[in-house]
């Protein structure tokens, strides 16, 4: 059947021109497509690309190549492999837990895939690979990982309460596993736990705070699993307070303390709001010397930016407010619709409502979540080093 052809009007060529993967439906002439149909981009006669459809959402085609190579099981392979390579360039034996496949940034907009030891997890972003996942992906991907030491392949569906996690080919393997991450070992739940199991994007900033954690008393806000807190500790902290809502997050945070020979009763693990954790600590007259703050997103949509913005300026104020004299701040933002310059603005002076503090450096996601240069969207993570 022939490829169907989309007009894009020309104020959006320059973007896909320059490699941005996404084509809004405002951006088109008039179409009807089905979700996983392979389209052309063209205008005035020329073919941009070639991007996979959906039918619905603001999103109408995620861009795959560039010029008229179709999008084919070759393409596919091709992606897969060097994807891998991308990764067995940067890890070896100290770390089993990455992402193998980053969407956007490996050029396979929509898809992800994350290893954890002998499993990997699939989670799919876009209905037009959710289409086509069965017939063009998944096999691909059984047999791409397979040489990396993976015998099983999860399915993610569904978010929060709806989410599921399946066997899609392999071998089952347990839910629960233990993983390594620079040498230090960490239980993740696959079924259960936030994102495939774990932020894996704060693999390297994990690192940092244990680097900076020595002889210090460490606060983690919105600990979750207790990554940040179990490289704390090892890293030398006198004592870690982690806080969170979730007490099964405090649980596994504890059991990864014990694979990594820390006793849990040495730190503090507190189950409470975070903003409520602050206001109290201020009024106790309590502080630490190193704060790391990692909230859930703020602004899951532009709309919402604005009230965003004020959330993590009365954090931020709050942490600073408990922060020892010559203390150092992390402070952490994972939404792509808050940039680094709006980020910033959080922890100016007027907003932390002190002048003494520096940004010393801001990182963002490691090596295994490349980025495109003209999708500023991929940018999404800001850790910010204050001191």
């Amino acid at each position: 059947m022939a490829t169907p052809t989309l007009i894009l009007s020309s104020r959006a060529v320059e973007p896909v021109r320059r490699g941005h993967p996404w084509i809004y439906r405002e951006q088109l002439d008039a179409h009807r497509v089905k979700d996983g149909d392979e389209v052309r981009i063209a205008v005035k006669g020329e073919v941009l690309g070639r991007g996979l459809a959906s039918s619905s959402g603001p999103i109408a085609v995620r861009v795959w190549t560039h010029g008229d190579a179709p999008i084919d099981g070759a393409l596919i392979r091709g992606r897969l492999e060097h994807a891998i390579a991308l990764r067995a360039r940067t890890f070896d034996e100290r770390t089993d837990c990455y992402r193998v496949v980053h969407g956007e940034g490996d050029r396979m907009p929509g898809l992800v895939v994350d290893r954890y030891g002998d499993a990997c997890v699939v989670a799919i972003d876009d209905a037009a690979v959710r289409a086509r996942l069965e017939p063009d992906f998944l096999p691909a991907i059984a047999e791409a990982v397979r040489a990396i030491g993976v015998r099983a392949v999860l399915l993610r569906s569904g978010r929060g309460e709806q989410k599921s996690v399946t066997l899609a080919s392999g071998e089952a393997v347990a839910m629960r596993k233990t993983v390594r991450e620079h040498g230090v070992p960490f239980v993740v739940d696959l079924e259960k736990g936030q994102k495939t199991g774990a932020f894996l994007d704060q693999r390297d900033n994990r690192r940092r705070v244990g680097e900076l954690a020595r002889g210090k008393r460490v606060l983690n806000l919105f600990s979750y699993a207790g990554g940040f807190s179990l490289h704390a500790a090892l890293g030398g902290a006198t004592k870690v307070t982690s806080v969170d809502v979730a007490a099964q997050g405090h649980a596994t945070a504890q059991e990864s303390f014990k694979l990594a020979g820390v006793s849990p009763s040495a730190h503090e693990f507190v189950t409470q709001d975070c903003f409520a954790f602050l206001e109290q600590a201020g009024r106790a007259r309590r502080t630490w010397d190193l704060i790391v703050s990692d909230p859930p997103s703020f602004a899951p949509n532009e709309k919402s930016v604005p009230s965003a913005l004020a959330a993590y300026r009365s954090l931020h104020r709050a942490c600073v407010a408990v922060l020892e004299p010559g203390g150092i701040f992390c402070a952490a933002s994972c939404s792509s619709h808050v940039d680094a310059e709006r980020f910033a603005s959080t922890l100016d002076d007027a907003s932390l409502g002190t002048d003494t503090l520096r940004l010393l450096a801001l990182h963002g996601a490691p090596c295994d979540h490349p980025m495109l240069p003209a999708f500023p969207e991929g940018r999404y993570l800001k850790f910010a080093v204050l001191g």
